[in-house]
C-alpha cells in the first residue's frame, strides 16, 4: 500500500472520531455533566463537557460514519485502494470513544491542577484517538485489526496531533474557542 493510500485510509477511519469534538464545541452550552460536582475542591470536569455536547458530537460522528459507508465504493475507486466499511457498532461507538477519551482527559487536567482550556501536551491531542480506538477493538476485533495496520496505526499517531493543532487554531481564529490549543 502507497504512502497516499495509508494517509487516506487512516483519515477515513479517523473521520467518524475527529469530528465529534468540533460538532461538541459548535452545540455550545447544556447542563455540564458534573453537575458542578466538585472533588478535592475542583470541578470533576467543568462545564465545557455537557450533555448536549456529548449527544450532539457522538450523533455528528456516526452521521460521518454512516456518510462515508455511502461513499465507500465511490472514494475507492477514486483511490483504486478499497477502503474499510464501519460496522454499525463501530460507527456509533467510535465517536462515542472520542468524546469519553475527550471527557477522560477534562477529568485528568482537573486533578493536575489544570483550568479548562488549559493545555495538556499529548493528552489533548490523543485522548479521543486512544478511547475511540479501544472501544472499536472492543466491539469488532477483527474489523479493527484488518483495518487499523501499522502503517494506519502511525500515521494517525503523527497527523492527529497536527490536525489538532491546525483546528483547534482555526476555532480560536474563527471565535468558537477562547485559546488555541
Amino acid at each position: 500500500m502507497n504512502l497516499f493510500v495509508v494517509v487516506a485510509t487512516a483519515v477515513w477511519l479517523m473521520l467518524p472520531a475527529y469530528i465529534p469534538n468540533n460538532a461538541a464545541v459548535l452545540a455550545g452550552g447544556g447542563r455540564p455533566i458534573d453537575g458542578g460536582r466538585t472533588l478535592g475542591g475542583r470541578r470533576l470536569l467543568g462545564d465545557g463537557k455537557t450533555y448536549r455536547g456529548t449527544a450532539v458530537g457522538t450523533t455528528a460522528g456516526a452521521i460521518v460514519a454512516v456518510v462515508l459507508n455511502q461513499l465507500n465504493p465511490t472514494v475507492a475507486d477514486l483511490l483504486g485502494a478499497e477502503l474499510p466499511t464501519f460496522p454499525t457498532l463501530v460507527l456509533v461507538v467510535l465517536p462515542l470513544g472520542a468524546m469519553l477519551g475527550d471527557i477522560t482527559a477534562s477529568f485528568l487536567k482537573r486533578r493536575t491542577g489544570r483550568e479548562r482550556g488549559a493545555p495538556f501536551p499529548g493528552v489533548d491531542q490523543l485522548d479521543f484517538v486512544a478511547v475511540g480506538l479501544i472501544f472499536a477493538f472492543l466491539v469488532a476485533p477483527g474489523w479493527f485489526l484488518d483495518s487499523f495496520t501499522l502503517p494506519v496505526l502511525a500515521v494517525i499517531l503523527v497527523l492527529t496531533p497536527l490536525l489538532h493543532v491546525l483546528t483547534n487554531g482555526i476555532a480560536y481564529v474563527i471565535g468558537v474557542k477562547d485559546e488555541p490549543w
